[in-house]
């Protein structure tokens, strides 16, 4: 497997990328979340293209305008659609045997996928979209609490620190009364991203991470019934833990064996 880096052009500043070859006709375009690197926080995104490409299929990942090595002004998430179209475009234009193109991004890159018009993809794969107008407030929802104390009472440990006067009362009080408030009404953002993702017809995959408070909030702000939501209950926010890397790959794979 040979990984080379690639410039590129967006909107007159230059971007820089690094692609992982392969001979597939489906490849991997990585989205970067957050102010990361196209390494990925702990290297993920570089492993994870390790290893897509390793299955035979080519991996582009960059960095956006003002971020990494790439010049620019970094406008955020929001306005990063021409980013995603150049990289793309790029991708295409160094691997012209790749027929399929399938996006993967992470927190608010995933949410920068759902809103570039889908850019030219043929398939989405996104976990834990970022949803939260205000990143200062990251209270779990309701939920997500139920949920947590429901897991407590079934453990034989929480049980006895609580008969054993370990467990603050006044904490377990503020935290039974938020559980029992109504779910807040979905963000203007997760408005955005449901309109977003209904103007994508190709196949998307929603990849929730349990351990995620990123993900708790997506949820409670999203459709539960939702078929392409995919659940890894013992996985953190990156997928770092090895069950949850091999579990998010196999999930990406999939996306790109898809006829």
């Amino acid at each position: 497997m040979a990984r080379r880096h690639i410039a590129f052009r967006c909107e007159g500043t230059e971007l820089v990328g690094t692609l992982d070859e392969a001979a597939g006709t489906a490849g991997l375009l990585i989205v970067s979340g957050g102010n990361e690197t196209r390494a990925g926080a702990f290297s993920g995104q570089a492993q994870l293209a390790a290893r897509i490409a390793a299955a035979g299929y080519p991996v582009f990942r960059f960095d956006r305008r003002g971020v990494g090595d790439s010049a620019g002004e970094n406008r955020g998430f929001r306005e990063s659609a021409a980013d995603i179209a150049a990289a793309l475009t790029a991708f295409r234009a160094e691997c012209p045997a790749v027929a399929r193109v399938a996006g993967f991004g992470n927190c608010d890159a995933a949410s920068a996928l759902m809103l570039s018009n889908d850019a030219g993809f043929d398939a989405l794969v996104l976990a834990n979209p970022w949803t939260i107008e205000d990143a200062d407030d990251l209270t779990p929802p309701p939920a997500a609490v139920r949920a947590r104390y429901a897991d407590k009472l079934r453990n034989r440990k929480e049980l006895m620190r609580l008969l054993t006067g370990k467990v603050s009362v006044s904490k377990l009080v503020r935290g039974i009364v938020h559980a029992l408030r109504p779910a807040p009404p979905p963000s203007s953002l997760a408005q955005q991203l449901k309109a977003g993702l209904a103007r994508f017809a190709g196949p998307t995959a929603i990849l929730l991470a349990g351990r995620d408070r990123t993900a708790q909030m997506f949820e409670a702000a999203w459709d539960k019934a939702d078929h392409r939501i995919s659940r890894l209950p013992d996985a953190s926010h990156a997928f770092v833990e090895p069950h949850a890397r091999e579990w998010l790959a196999e999930r990406v794979l999939s996306a790109l064996a898809h006829e």
